[in-house]
């Protein structure tokens, strides 16, 4: 009971901070980044979805709100023009599948990925509400729209990657290892994701606002993507801290040790501290250090 209450205590700290974050203080905040300009807003599904969540999404777009239903979209914050055409990432903020730590895990990484010469691609992706296949399918659209738009935005369309925090974790790692050649990314990087769906070690929150709470083991399966590593999956970056107490390190650890077995290069850092959810946090004791340690990664290919 008391770490439900301490988590429910986090989510509502997350959600206020996100409230901070108005639309027009967003614009001011992209100018002191290392971007070209204002970012750029481009409507997922400009012609409708191919299939559905049940949700009717007609509210306005607010980057850095954390709410629960949020039009699908994306934030397209490109780095300072360079000769080299960039990587490109896409960001999948965490949330359990039920909103979207839109700040700490999704907007606060501009300034990082702008220093790296990396277009940081902010994905607002719609929740299940009963519809597995509704999150990975935005991710997808995501990466056909960076690739149709790369020549326009100095991007490398051989180099886009997926990048998830807890269940956003999930949803890059099912990409990772579900998608079809055409819009597999080119890397992953996950931090203190949730991989599997075996309920002895997954997040049950993740699990059943994804595959539901009497899901099959077949569906189990499915989704625990520990299990669905291939040689085609790309490269990983994995971050974690060693007292996580909200969704245990043996996620990453079969992940790792999947990749590895398919030959596929992984990098995994186990902090000490940090608990679950430090995101790109400058609070947190190890950030310095685990962006040394992601810039490097980053350009070591």
């Amino acid at each position: 009971m008391r770490k439900i209450i301490l988590l429910c205590a986090s989510l509502c700290v997350a959600v206020f901070a996100q409230a901070q974050m108005t639309a027009d203080n967003w614009d001011a905040y992209l100018n002191r980044a290392y971007v070209t300009g204002n970012a750029i807003d481009v409507e997922l599904w400009p012609n409708g979805a191919p299939n559905s969540n049940g949700v009717t999404y007609d509210q306005p777009i607010i980057m850095g709100q954390g709410t629960v239903d949020v039009k699908p979209a994306l934030k397209v914050v490109l780095p300072r023009k360079s000769d080299k055409p960039s990587k490109a990432v896409v960001v999948c903020p965490g949330g359990g599948y039920a909103m979207l730590a839109t700040m700490h895990e999704g907007i606060m990484w501009n300034f990082f990925f702008g220093r790296e010469n990396v277009a940081t691609i902010m994905l607002t992706y719609r929740l299940p509400h009963g519809n597995h296949e509704v999150p990975a399918s935005d991710v997808y659209q995501a990466i056909r729209i960076v690739k149709e738009h790369a020549k326009e935005w100095n991007i490398d369309p051989n180099q886009i990657g997926v990048m998830g925090s807890s269940a956003g974790g999930h949803l890059a790692s099912t990409v990772a290892t579900h998608a079809a050649d055409d819009v597999r990314p080119a890397f992953q990087i996950l931090f203190y994701p949730v991989i599997t769906m075996d309920k002895r070690y997954t997040h049950m929150g993740t699990h059943d606002n994804l595959i539901g709470k009497d899901a099959t083991p077949e569906m189990e399966t499915l989704y625990s993507n520990e299990k669905q590593v291939t040689e085609k999956t790309p490269r990983a970056f994995i971050v974690l801290a060693d007292d996580d107490d909200v969704v245990p390190s043996i996620n990453s650890a079969w992940y790792f040790a999947a990749l590895k077995d398919h030959g596929v290069p992984a990098n995994m850092h186990v902090y000490p501290t940090g608990g679950h959810g430090f995101g790109n946090s400058q609070s947190w004791k190890y950030n310095a250090d685990m962006l040394q340690n992601l810039s490097d990664w980053l350009n070591s290919f």
